[in-house]
């Protein structure tokens, strides 16, 4: 199933994207209120006004539900073409006013990314990726994944979840993996490590445990621009492992 008018939905996401940020920017110092105290998942007082704007938004121009990290799913029965919202991806980063945090809107069909709009709401840089029509765009201009095709010569992003494994076997095989590559960065920002592969600033990104609101918008910027696209695992809280790459390593 497709949606009836891609633009129109993409134009919304941009819409709802650019406000949230802004209203991010403009409060950081009153919306920097955190709500757990004990928990390393961070969530503060800006995860939910984030929110609430952006379904405002949504919602007065879109039948779809929506499954966002804040409040979970708007009905029982998301259908098949639902909106995934993170209103703030890179909480923490934000918290200590560190500069890689967005807004992510993504839409979805049958568990497929079908557009996805992030908002770098620091440096005012808005992604965009159409995977029906192929296009993926950073403030309107076509990016495209990189060409490196060898670790040897690849920058890796990862992450390590608060609910990481960190037994024996898990750290030696992860430090093996991270061998292999030239440069390791770990961001705090699925969504921004995901614009990062799709522009060509990093050769894959890869991350055990974060969750569907993290990476859906991100994953149809990364394969419109090019790039390959692999979700596995899904848990029913709607944790999942991902792989994005240049299509090439």
């Amino acid at each position: 199933m497709k949606p009836e008018n891609i633009q129109h939905d993409l134009d919304l996401a941009k819409k709802a994207a650019k406000e949230s940020g802004k209203l991010l920017l403009e409060n950081r110092e009153e919306f920097n209120q955190r709500l757990n105290s004990s928990s390393k998942d961070t969530k503060l007082k800006a995860d939910i006004e984030s929110e609430n704007l952006i379904k405002s938004i949504i919602t007065s121009q879109s039948s779809y539900q929506i499954l966002s990290e804040e409040t979970g799913k708007s009905s029982d029965d998301l259908g098949e073409i639902f909106w995934v919202i993170d209103p703030l991806d890179g909480t923490a980063n934000y918290n200590r006013d560190i500069p890689v945090c967005c807004v992510s809107i993504g839409l979805i069909s049958n568990m497929k990314p079908i557009l996805g709009v992030i908002y770098d709401f620091n440096n005012n840089h808005i992604y965009e990726g159409d995977t029906l029509n192929k296009k993926s765009m950073k403030n309107l201009n076509k990016i495209e994944v990189s060409s490196i095709s060898s670790k040897e010569d690849g920058l890796l992003i990862t992450g390590l979840p608060h609910d990481t494994d960190y037994s024996e076997h898990s750290l030696n095989n992860m430090i093996d993996d991270m061998q292999k590559w030239q440069k390791i960065r770990m961001m705090g920002s699925a969504a921004m490590a995901a614009c990062y592969v799709a522009s060509g600033k990093a050769e894959q990104y890869q991350e055990k445990g974060v969750y569907l609101w993290d990476i859906i918008a991100g994953a149809a910027i990364v394969e419109s621009a090019g790039g390959s696209i692999e979700i596995s695992n899904q848990r029913k809280n709607y944790q999942v492992d991902v792989v994005f790459s240049n299509s090439k390593i």
